[in-house]
């Protein structure tokens, strides 16, 4: 059996979901890419068995086939090839595979297709869409701060928080929290699951970044996210999110207005003088200066810098991990953001100090006991 391809489109495809293949899987048969030609149609499909991809694009064929293809040397071949045709040969009989072009031949081994495993059935209970550039800034704006603690699972993907009128993202690894809402999609109806953080980055980094519509449908088990030719289907994780509004505190009335970013060049050159241990940097705020501080017992190193703001609230001290607080910094927008704190041993929020159209963001940093100097 023979189809015809161009052989950057085809690349581009596989390429897309490449991410989705385990370099050492459990079963041989995912190290491949599915093939499956149906009525001049190629679909591309690879999984991990948590999450399924699959990428489709047309060729010239007269016959309908399957075969699964080894991925690295595929994509490795294409890779060295210009744009140009590309004639593809099946065997079925020993599922080979053979690449020509106008100056040569390459042949891989290939696998049985019944080998390799069905994506799972999707019986949709909800479904909703939402422009791809929304759904990649929220993920953008949580996933950095999911936890990594395997004996915390829960933590370790993003809660996807669905309300009749509104989208909210959370992720936090209990140092920090990140809530993203978007009033853009209106799905109407609650549903609340987490989705793994390595399927939410493969996610973010297919989907065109515009406002193409992405159709999120829902099932008891699993999501499946599909726009244009791409799809992908990942597990819900069989974990209960903790009630992250419990932490979030409702009463900080001590609010700090600063430029974002000399804040954050701030905390960055104030850091690189904090206990390589604890990163504790200290952060005192009196009349309408801020002061950043550091030091390094050990070795009596130290630094203090000294910022104009806006203060209203009592003066305080308070201490923070300067590498939360580096990348809560870094990951908001606004020039200018608004720090609200209670008391030292309180969770401070930061928030831009005005928000996108259609969108609110709030980040939860917690703090630490200051050392005395």
């Amino acid at each position: 059996m023979k189809f015809i391809v161009p052989s950057s489109a085809l690349l581009q495809k596989l390429q897309t979901v490449n991410g989705a293949i385990l370099s050492k899987p459990v079963i041989p048969a995912i190290e491949n890419f599915y093939f499956d030609i149906k009525k001049g149609n190629l679909s591309v499909t690879t999984t991990d068995l948590e999450t399924f991809m699959q990428e489709s694009l047309e060729v010239q064929s007269s016959e309908d086939v399957r075969v699964c293809v080894p991925a690295k040397s595929t994509i490795e071949i294409l890779r060295e090839f210009s744009e140009q045709p590309l004639n593809v040969t099946i065997n079925t009989e020993n599922n080979s595979i053979e690449l020509s072009t106008s100056s040569g031949r390459y042949k891989l081994p290939g696998e049985s297709p019944e080998e390799y495993p069905a994506a799972p059935e999707i019986e949709v209970s909800n479904s909703f869409s939402i422009p791809s550039n929304i759904l990649i800034r929220g993920i953008n704006k949580t996933l950095f701060a999911t936890g990594t603690d395997d004996l915390r699972l829960a933590l370790t993907g993003v809660f996807f928080e669905i309300n009749s009128d509104t989208l909210n993202l959370v992720a936090t690894d209990a140092n920090r929290l990140v809530k993203y809402t978007t009033k853009e999609v209106k799905p109407g109806f609650d549903v609340s699951f987490i989705l793994p953080k390595k399927s939410l980055n493969l996610l973010k980094s297919s989907l065109p970044n515009d406002s193409s519509a992405v159709t999120v449908d829902i099932a008891d088990s699993n999501v499946r996210f599909t726009c244009g030719n791409l799809v992908l289907i990942t597990r819900i994780m069989d974990e209960k999110f903790p009630d992250y509004k419990m932490v979030i505190p409702s009463d900080n009335n001590n609010i700090l207005t600063i430029s974002r970013q000399e804040v954050l060049n701030a905390v960055r050159r104030t850091a690189i003088f904090a206990n390589q241990q604890t990163h504790q940097i200290r952060l005192k705020i009196a009349g309408s200066q801020l002061s950043t501080m550091a030091e390094d017992i050990e070795k009596s190193s130290e630094a203090h810098e000294a910022l104009a703001c806006e203060f209203e609230g009592e003066d305080m001290e308070i201490g923070f991990n300067a590498k939360f607080l580096t990348e809560l910094l870094a990951n908001l927008e606004s020039s200018e953001i608004q720090i609200k704190l209670s008391t030292p041993s309180r969770a401070g929020l930061l928030v831009p100090k005005e928000n996108e159209a259609n969108e609110d963001i709030l980040m939860l940093i917690m703090p630490m006991m200051l050392n005395n100097y």
